[in-house]
């Protein structure tokens, strides 16, 4: 995708480090940063200077091909993927992707394994980015549908969080159908939720929509409701950091509210996602997806740019009051239209799930 017009993906090798889109700088500055270690990588995924689920993956299929430079024995590689696997329980894209590297490397020899690790790197983002592209295509006929029935008017989509092109190495999920009906020449508006705590909507999803010329305007979280009440949303779409095999979406927190206010409106609520983002081991996500709860901080502190455009971080909690800051919920798949993938749109059932993506 584009920033002033120079194409990017979110993650790419820098001869033996590998480099990023620093996400925690953005939108007040555009940086890049090397990470040289498994550590610094393990940092970039928990204080999310990398974010969303297809990224995360990526990067920690990068941050193995750190791992096996610097691990000497097998016992030292699996300390290292164990470390990575911590940083965010919930995205099942980080563990999947660590697994991926260890059975690589595992079928082709410990004594291969930087060369084995590189090459299975690319492969996870390179597979990543062809997903997010293929997911753009299937969305993007639920697009037409709805501008075709509506001829001459501006489709509505309302999103939440940021499951774009920064979520993934290149596309993204939930925007990538945006973006195709957008080169399209369909008329096409984006409803930006901020998406409190962390407001990567405001600060991510609006960043890079406005960097494509996409149409866009941003709300408080809490008016999806009722735009959806006025007749000016014709569907939602977002992502997920994980999918039970029954269709159950964790995504971030704040994504249920708005799956029960698309119910009771009867608007399309779509989930985009690669299979990647499939727990195959999980049926129940209420009972049985891991909900990350972040630091208090995130809620009690709000960042932002004063007039001068120096970056500032301002408390807007009493001191006094406690919080807490559940980073996901999770959404049923009763109330879900369906499913986006790199295969097709299915039902958010199992039949359905089993159906398009058999194992």
């Amino acid at each position: 995708m584009l920033v002033s017009s120079t194409p990017y993906r979110t993650i790419w090798p820098h001869g033996d480090l590998v480099r990023i889109i620093d996400q925690r700088r953005l939108p007040w500055s555009f940086e890049l940063l090397d990470l040289h270690n498994v550590a610094e990588v393990a940092h970039a995924i928990r204080d999310m200077a990398v974010r969303g689920a297809g990224l995360i993956g990526a990067t920690a299929g990068y941050g193995m091909a750190l791992a096996a430079r610097e691990a000497a024995t097998p016992e030292a590689l699996a300390d290292f993927a164990a470390e990575l696997v911590a940083t965010r329980p919930t995205a099942v894209n980080l563990s999947w992707a660590v697994q991926r590297q260890l059975h690589a490397i595992q079928m082709g020899g410990f004594e291969h394994r930087v060369e084995i690790a590189r090459l299975e790197a690319e492969k996870i983002a390179d597979e990543d980015a062809a997903a997010c592209a293929a997911i753009g295509q299937h969305g993007f006929r639920l697009i037409q549908e709805i501008a075709e029935r509506k001829p001459g008017q501006v489709v509505n989509v309302l999103t939440h969080c940021n499951a774009g092109w920064l979520a993934f190495v290149d596309h993204g999920s939930a925007t990538s159908p945006i973006y195709a009906a957008h080169a399209a020449d369909i008329p096409i508006h984006v409803w930006v939720d901020e998406t409190r705590p962390r407001n990567q909507g405001a600060r991510l999803t609006a960043w890079e929509l406005g960097q494509q010329g996409v149409p866009h305007t941003v709300v408080a979280d809490n008016t999806g409701g009722h735009l959806m009440q006025h007749g000016l949303v014709d569907l939602v779409i977002t992502g997920a950091d994980r999918v039970t095999r029954c269709g159950d979406v964790a995504n971030k927190i704040g994504t249920y509210l708005k799956a029960l206010a698309a119910r009771d409106n009867a608007i399309p609520f779509y989930v985009a996602l690669p299979s990647s983002t499939f727990d195959w081991t999980l049926r129940d996500g209420v009972r049985e997806i891991p909900i990350e709860q972040r630091g208090a901080d995130e809620v009690t502190h709000l960042e932002g740019v004063d007039e001068q455009g120096q970056v500032q971080t301002l408390r807007i909690v009493s001191a006094g009051s406690p919080a807490a800051n559940y980073g996901f919920d999770v959404t049923p798949a009763r109330l879900i239209t369906g499913l986006i993938t790199e295969r097709g749109v299915c039902a958010a059932n199992e039949a359905a799930i089993s159906a398009m993506h058999p194992r």
